[in-house]
Parts: structure tokens; C-alpha cells; sequence
């Protein structure tokens, strides 16, 4: 692979679209749908956005926020806000109306590009802090714009102002434990001071063609998209995770680079026409963020033939930060043990194995709390020093949550110290959705707790005990939930119980109760 892309000039966000636009303005830089960008459009789309919101009042470290499915328009918003050092917010879309304007809130985000399709979700929204909304599509009400309308007028001119690589320009939100989610400041030095490793360890070059299924509030779709348009190659971007689409944009566009979650691996491995799907132009697919079995695994590298590669991270590291390459992937052979393995640190990334509770250090394949130390550490959470002050030990280590071990190097996921549940990729605490439930009338006392899936990798368990002289079905704690968080956050099964185990100091023994399912598995995620 070659590359005549001067990628090191490349320190922000910004500077993506200016490289490119310089060097190769007529190069293909995006697809979406029937639509297309050159690397010169969208330089010239992102300066109108620039431009757009400094009439607005948009200043440095502002933030702006976006909410919709994966359109294109998140990417000229992105670099737009990037060439006035503003921070980007993308909003979990599949959030409750109320969750998410907690997440406008608390941004204090400036603007909000909005999807036509989430109106009904703003309508039921009371914000104080956004002073514009922007809508992909027809405007609902008389303070709401158009998109097209917001940077029509707007002069093609860059606005010229640099950002510096400790400015942050992202800002993603996780869910803490105590059910309010925290946000993630991504600085340009984090992105930026990863990319090229990341780039080649993914097989990534100016010829690349890649795939952006995965949701853009993810880490795992609005940084895959990045590493393409930071190559100088083309993104193909999905509007949603539609499997049988998926088939058909691989061989359509030959596209080279991928990322999926297993779930997703698995669906494709189930659906008849994968069999006659030509994946011969695929180079490399990456997967990660929820645990893999096996089998699919092994089924997925048989019909794809490609490259395969896991990642692991967090938001809070920028995404990947170890990786286990496509040369240890042996599934029969010698070193098929090292399937279940999540990798080694690739760049500048160090782990460490540490005791919970003592913080001393454990040694090789003893399990303990994962430690991350890399220049892809977040800035802190937003607004919430404490959080930041708790995430981190000294010497810049981050307490992942995660708990493993390491054995010759390599990175092996055993549990989880919080009690964080994996479904699909998404993330969910327990203690948001024992909240919600805890306000149902005939449910006395709840834990909730991850249960193995063959399909998300783990799916939401409650365990209620009812009220007295009350008898709630599953079905009815079930909707209870639905109608206040989001589904994907809901029990997808409930079991009644007498008592919820403690231990003397009121806390629940979630080790106990998720004990059962587990039987038989090697890892408890």
C-alpha cells in the first residue's frame, strides 16, 4: 500500500478536509445514498457551516450538538465546527426524549442539528441552553431553519482559525454508574496522535473505500469515518445498521475496510445471500466492543476471506487502544487460545494490572482492574472533576472498569469490576434502569444484571421482588421500563424473586445472581 497523502500535516480536525481539499479536491471523499462529496465539496460545504455559526455567536470550545441517524451532514457540521474550534456532541439518537435533553443540557450546546425524523423527540424536550435548531429537512416550527437555508449566503471562505492539539474538539456521552451520563472530551492530540498507527495496523491507504454502518454517537462510527477522510479515501456511509444493505454496498462500492460489532457478524452469517456475497475486495474487517464467540467468529472470517482484527477501548481512550491482529487469528492451530484474546497495545499504549481495592500491581494472568496509560486518554469527563479525579491514578493511568489479565503480552478480558452490561455494543448500567423500575408501584426491590445472548453478546435481566400483596407479570415491568428509558436499555426478560441478595453493607451481590447464567462459560461478559 502507498500513500502520497501528507498525513502528518494533519494535527485537527480541520485540517482533514484542508490537506485533502489542497491536494486531491476532485478525489471522492464521501457516498452517502445517491449522494457524493469530493474532497473540495466538502471543504467548501464545512466553511459555509463554519461561517454559518459564527453568525451565530458560535465562539472557541462552544459546543454544538447534532442528533439524527448517520447522515452526511454530521460530517460537514463536524469539520465546520472544527474550523472555529467548537466541540461536536453527537447525541445517542436511540435515547428517550428526557435523556437526551440532559445531554443538551448539559453540553450547553449552542446549536442542534436535528434529523427531521427526531422532531416528535424535541417536541417533548424543554431546553434552555440551545439558541438555534437546525433541521436536516422541513422545519417544524418558526424558530427551527433548514439546513440548506442556514448556510445559504454564507460565503466559501475558511475562517482561518487553528486549534490547539490539547483543544478539544469531541464530545461523546457514556453512562456513568449512578445513571447520569458523563461526558467524554476527545482532544485533537488524541485522535490525531493515533491515526497513523491506526491506519496501518487497519490496512488503511488513499485507495481505502470504507464502510461507516456503525452509529455515528458511537466512537466506532464517527472515528472509523475519521480514519478514512484522514487518509485522504473514501467513506461509504450507512444511514443505519441494516445488514442486508450491508451486502449489497461491499461488492457495489468494493469496499476494502470495515468495522462491525459481533452481533451484527453473526446476523450477516444468518441471512442466505451472505453465501453469494462477493467480499473479495475486502482487506481488512475490525471487530469489537462486545465479546465474540468463537463460532462466529470463525464463520465470519470463512465467508468474508479478509483480514480479521479486533479492537479494544473505550470512549474514553478514543477507541482501540490494543489490537489483536489478523496473524493471530488461528483458529485450530497452535495459537488458537489467542482467539479469545482482546490484543497487545499498539503506539504509545501501556496496561497495567491492578488489585480493585489495593491498587497493587498483579502480576501475568492473575486477574485484576485493566489500567490504560496512552496519549489517547480523554481530557476528563465535562464538567464533573470528580468523575475525572476517580478515573484516573497517578501517572495518567485510566481505571478502565474492565477486568482481566495479561499473559505474554497479550490483553484477556475476564469480567467487568462496575457492573456495566454489553448488549450489542451499547452499553448499560443497572443502576439507571433499577432506578426507573424502582418507581414502579408493585416492585418492592430490583437488580438488574447482564445474561448471556447468542445474538448481543449479553441482553438485560431483571430479578423484582414484588410489592406486597401485589403480582406484577413480566410483561407489565417490561412496558414499565420502555415508556422511560430507552429499549435497547429495558429487560428483555424479568424474574420474581423474595429477596435480593446484600451484602452487610446494603450492597447487591450482582456476582451471585449473574452466577446461574453463567455456568459452563469461561468469562462472565
Amino acid at each position: 500500500m502507498t500513500s502520497t497523502s501528507d498525513t502528518p500535516s494533519i494535527r485537527t480536525m480541520a485540517d482533514v478536509v484542508r490537506t485533502h481539499a489542497a491536494q486531491k479536491p476532485h478525489a471522492t471523499a464521501m457516498t452517502a445514498g445517491s449522494r457524493s462529496w469530493t474532497y473540495g465539496a466538502l471543504d467548501s460545504e464545512s466553511n459555509r457551516v463554519a461561517q454559518a455559526l459564527l453568525t451565530q455567536g458560535v465562539d472557541a470550545e462552544d459546543r454544538v450538538a447534532f442528533l439524527d441517524k448517520n447522515s452526511p451532514e454530521y460530517f460537514t457540521y463536524l469539520f465546520g465546527a472544527s474550523k472555529v474550534n467548537a466541540v461536536t456532541v453527537a447525541v445517542n439518537w436511540r435515547l428517550a426524549p428526557k435523556e437526551m435533553e440532559y445531554i443538551l443540557e448539559n453540553s450547553e450546546a449552542k446549536t442542534l442539528l436535528i434529523g427531521e425524523e427526531f422532531l416528535d423527540a424535541l417536541d417533548q424536550m424543554e431546553l434552555t441552553v440551545v439558541e438555534q435548531v437546525i433541521v436536516i429537512g422541513t422545519p417544524r416550527h418558526d424558530e427551527q431553519t433548514s439546513y440548506e437555508e442556514w448556510i445559504a449566503g454564507q460565503p466559501d471562505e475558511d475562517t482561518g482559525i487553528d486549534a490547539a492539539g490539547t483543544d478539544t474538539c469531541y464530545q461523546l456521552y457514556t453512562s456513568g454508574t449512578t445513571g447520569l451520563p458523563k461526558g467524554v472530551e476527545l482532544t485533537n492530540d488524541n485522535f490525531f496522535s493515533m491515526l497513523h498507527i491506526a491506519t496501518e495496523e487497519w490496512r488503511f491507504d488513499e485507495q481505502s473505500v470504507s464502510l461507516v454502518a456503525m452509529p455515528l454517537f458511537h466512537i466506532a462510527g464517527s472515528g472509523w469515518g475519521v480514519v478514512s477522510l484522514y487518509m485522504g479515501a473514501q467513506a461509504v456511509l450507512m444511514r443505519d445498521v441494516d445488514p442486508m444493505l450491508i451486502l449489497q454496498v461491499i461488492p457495489e462500492f468494493g469496499v476494502t475496510n470495515a468495522i462491525l460489532v459481533p452481533a451484527v457478524l453473526q446476523i450477516l452469517q444468518q441471512i442466505p445471500q451472505a453465501q453469494e456475497t462477493d467480499f473479495s475486495s475486502l482487506r481488512s474487517m475490525v471487530y469489537g466492543a462486545s465479546p465474540i464467540t468463537e463460532e462466529v467468529l470463525v464463520g465470519a472470517m470463512k465467508m468474508m476471506g479478509c483480514e480479521f482484527m479486533q479492537a479494544y477501548g473505550l470512549t474514553e481512550t478514543t477507541g482501540g487502544a490494543t489490537i489483536l491482529r489478523s496473524k493471530d487469528h488461528d483458529p485450530g492451530g497452535p495459537r488458537a487460545n489467542l482467539l479469545r484474546s482482546a490484543g497487545e497495545p499498539w503506539g504509545d499504549t501501556e496496561l497495567k494490572i491492578i488489585d480493585a481495592e489495593t491498587l497493587a500491581e498483579m502480576p501475568d494472568g492473575e486477574v485484576g482492574e485493566i489500567l490504560i496509560k496512552s496519549s489517547q486518554n480523554m481530557k476528563g469527563y465535562w464538567k464533573n472533576p470528580q468523575a475525572t479525579e476517580e478515573a484516573f491514578l497517578e501517572g495518567g493511568w485510566f481505571r478502565t472498569g474492565d477486568a482481566g489479565y495479561l499473559q505474554d503480552g497479550y490483553l484477556f478480558i475476564h469480567d467487568r469490576v462496575k457492573d456495566m452490561i454489553v448488549s450489542g455494543g451499547e452499553n448499560i448500567y443497572p443502576a439507571e434502569v433499577e432506578n426507573a423500575l424502582m418507581a414502579h408501584d408493585e416492585i418492592a426491590d430490583v437488580a438488574v444484571i447482564g445474561v448471556p445472548s447468542e445474538k448481543w453478546g449479553e441482553t438485560v435481566k431483571a430479578i423484582v421482588v414484588p410489592a406486597p400483596g401485589t403480582e406484577p407479570n413480566d410483561r407489565e415491568v417490561i412496558a414499565y421500563c420502555r415508556e422511560r428509558l430507552a429499549h435497547y436499555k429495558c429487560p428483555t426478560s424479568v424474574d420474581f424473586t423474595e429477596a435480593i441478595p446484600r451484602n452487610p453493607s446494603g450492597k447487591i451481590l450482582k456476582t451471585e445472581l449473574r452466577k446461574p447464567f453463567w455456568e459452563g462459560r469461561d468469562r462472565m461478559v
